[in-house]
């Protein structure tokens, strides 16, 4: 396993972080611990989660995500050896979570709290805002249409909330998900103006894909050290190739969820299809392929793996072991080209 130091942080993380959003919907409890356990023994000291999984989201499951990895938290007694992230659900229609949901002081306390009880412990290494409190693109929709934040909570406000807990112990350090680059320099002016905490990470989609982030986010990695974790770094499975030719496996997600379709418009599917004919050329598991391009990228602290089954968990760490030759990353640039961006 390879070791990355965040920036800005003391968190020195294993550049395949567990991804969990499986576990309670998926996956059982004990197929969870399994994983935890795999993972673990294969060197993976980093665990993202949170309030909101697994996913899809509902009323029934959630919060189960966090329970099962509070279990064996305390089954394992392997909390010191772990670096533990998890997320506060920002306001969006999920009114199981908690009622009139914002990212203000009274939501983002109560959603610490009941995360540290599930989780069962006494801090959390990482807390990150799911999506941001205003209506932005955070999605990678075209012909957005920006309208006026009326919310009245303000990012000073979200950063004074998270520093009362990080003061108190209950947090260590803070992170972003899905955010543009004008949010994550707002959140960087405001600390250093305030005297608040510093975000150190980002968690935003990033895939052969889906390159999005290198366009503004990545210059900011660069220059401020808010380092990439990667999710949905297969395209929701799509770049292990097994969705080619309409092909829907028995239990796999986009065939139980036809919600996720983000990466089957026909540019995507087009892409797709190349990137497994690079990877057919070059003797590569397509899987490991995608993977090995993530965690070869400059501004990636680490990579976010998601699995059903050992199989699957198994080949996706050993993408560390692939190395990709630059005939093989000037194969993959030219499709880039050929399809740039079809996903975002």
């Amino acid at each position: 396993m390879e070791y990355h130091k965040i920036p800005h942080s003391s968190l020195e993380v294993s550049k395949i972080c567990l991804g969990t959003m499986t576990f309670g919907e998926q996956n059982t409890e004990s197929e969870a611990h399994d994983q935890l356990d795999f993972a673990f023994e294969r060197g993976v000291n980093f665990i993202d989660t949170a309030e909101m999984y697994p996913v899809p989201p509902k009323q029934e499951t959630q919060g189960l995500t966090e329970t099962y990895i509070g279990n064996w938290l305390k089954k394992s007694g392997k909390r010191d050896k772990v670096i533990l992230a998890t997320k506060v659900a920002g306001p969006r229609s999920l009114p199981y979570i908690r009622d009139d949901m914002a990212l203000d002081r009274r939501h983002i306390h109560d959603a610490v709290e009941t995360s540290l009880n599930r989780l069962q412990t006494d801090y959390i290494d990482l807390y990150q805002l799911h999506w941001p409190q205003r209506e932005t693109n955070c999605f990678g929709q075209l012909n957005y249409t920006y309208s006026e934040d009326a919310t009245g909570v303000t990012i000073t406000d979200t950063l004074e909330a998270l520093a009362e807990l990080v003061n108190a112990g209950k947090i260590r350090h803070i992170g972003l998900s899905n955010e543009t680059p004008w949010g994550v320099m707002s959140f960087l002016k405001l600390a250093e103006k305030h005297n608040l905490p510093r975000v150190i990470s980002i968690q935003n989609p990033y895939n052969l894909l889906n390159r999005s982030f290198e366009v503004g986010l990545s210059e900011i990695s660069h220059h401020e050290g808010v380092e990439l974790l990667a999710y949905s770094p297969l395209a929701f499975g799509a770049l292990s190739g097994k969705y080619l030719n309409g092909a829907r496996p028995d239990g796999a997600r986009c065939t139980l969820f036809e919600r996720f379709s983000r990466y089957f418009n026909p540019q995507g599917i087009a892409a797709t299809q190349a990137y497994i004919d690079i990877a057919n050329k070059h003797g590569l598991d397509p899987a490991q392929m995608a993977l090995a391009f993530i965690n070869q990228r400059p501004f990636v602290a680490s990579n976010i793996i998601g699995a059903t089954n050992l199989d699957q968990l198994e080949s996706n760490i050993s993408s560390l072991d692939v190395t990709l030759s630059n005939d093989v990353l000037k194969d993959l640039e030219l499709v880039g080209v050929t399809y740039s961006n079809p996903c975002p």
